[in-house]
């Protein structure tokens, strides 16, 4: 099955315009699929090769050298020590498109990035399937419910495999591994009760004493362990949004992860006749469209600052974001029918920010566009695109 990744075209388009493309993203969200696909005309070398990471470790000149024009260089993280030497290279040749590297440990590569190769690198963000991906793909089910549970990572359409064994099997492999490379966890099952716990809140507040005192570990740790897993692309927080608009407002991150398939297993929730009833539907149906508007951002390149909006009396926005001096706010439903009240929190703002030029939006579970006085209703599978 071959989907066609909607970020392909703005990374050729940059080839000519910067010296090394960066590529990062989630492990087995399909950047190498992608690359080798993208750019036929590149060497691939991989440094999970620990034959390959050897050479590079310990001769970065040689390893250079031999790869030293239009190469892609995986797991670039891996071994630090490289960067500069690329920086050294790409100076000298002036050449466009030279380096491709791809990482899926944030924290690492940025840092090398950032102290290394600043001013000569486009970053990219690839994430696991948007919406419009899988539709142009045909593989989206008209059940929300299904794609929630299923999740989008590429392996599951690619290969079929079940979620819960592929998600099992990505905590165990991938996940476990990438923390432990980044802070040293003592107790696996206290970390995997962790993960419990936080999956428990995506689409919450984020209390680190709450989830402390339940998980039976430090503030500190809490933290820690939390910023291993934003930098492994396993959650990512929304800030508040606070300018102008008075003090008596949240001003707490929510909690979210950046695929649904993987919360649910976290969750232990395997098929949609859980959800009909259950109290977390609406959490994990706002948890899927933020982070589904979140990775179309990425995967068109269009990169703006988000929100969500809560004051003290419970008045909340789930989403907020600017677009051309317009500030869009959006509310969402997992409900398939529109009812008037569910505009009531879009009205409230609108209203408290007097001075806004603001656009309402309800996103629900339903299927038809609507125009109505009190916001745009938008349909779930539309949402980002």
């Amino acid at each position: 099955m071959k989907i066609k990744r909607e970020i392909s075209a703005t990374i050729i388009e940059t080839l000519d315009k910067f010296p090394v493309i960066a590529i990062t993203g989630p492990r087995q969200s399909g950047k190498t699929t992608l690359l080798k696909a993208l750019l036929s005309g590149y060497t691939y070398v991989s440094l999970e090769n620990p034959d390959n990471r050897e050479f590079a470790k310990s001769d970065p000149n040689g390893f250079l050298k031999r790869y030293s024009s239009k190469v892609i260089i995986d797991e670039a993280q891996r071994v630090p020590e490289i960067f500069s030497y690329v920086q050294t290279i790409v100076d000298e040749s002036g050449t466009m498109g030279q380096y491709i590297l791809s990482g899926s440990q944030n924290f690492h590569l940025m840092q090398e990035i950032t102290q290394s190769l600043a001013g000569r690198v486009a970053i990219f963000k690839l994430f696991p399937f948007d919406f419009q991906e899988m539709i142009n793909g045909h593989i989206i089910d008209d059940d929300y419910l299904v794609n929630l549970i299923k999740g989008f990572y590429p392996a599951i359409y690619d290969r079929g495999i079940k979620p819960q064994i592929y998600y099992s099997n990505y905590v165990q492999t991938y996940l476990q591994r990438d923390v432990s490379e980044l802070i040293e966890i003592k107790n696996q099952s206290i970390f995997k009760k962790f993960l419990g716990i936080i999956a428990a809140r995506a689409g919450q507040l984020l209390n680190m004493n709450a989830i402390a005192n339940e998980t039976g570990i430090s503030q500190p740790t809490v933290k820690s362990w939390l910023s291993a897993l934003e930098s492994s692309y396993i959650i990512f927080t929304l800030s508040p949004y606070y300018e102008n608009l008075g003090k008596r407002l949240v001003k707490t991150p929510k909690l979210y992860f950046y695929d649904t398939g993987l919360l649910c297993c976290l969750l232990k929730i395997k098929e949609p006749q859980e959800l009909y009833t259950h109290a977390i539907k609406g959490s994990l149906f706002e948890n899927m469209m933020i982070a589904e508007f979140l990775k179309r951002m990425y995967h068109k390149n269009e990169i703006n600052d988000i929100w969500f909006w809560r004051d003290s009396n419970g008045n909340e926005i789930d989403l907020l974001n600017f677009v051309s001096n317009k500030l869009f706010i959006t509310e969402i439903k997992a409900s398939q029918t529109v009812m008037p009240n569910q505009f009531k929190g879009l009205i409230y703002f609108e209203k408290y920010a007097k001075d806004k030029n603001i656009i309402k939006q309800l996103v629900y579970a339903g299927e038809d566009n609507q125009d109505r006085i009190a916001g745009k209703v938008i349909p779930w599978k539309e949402f980002g695109k």
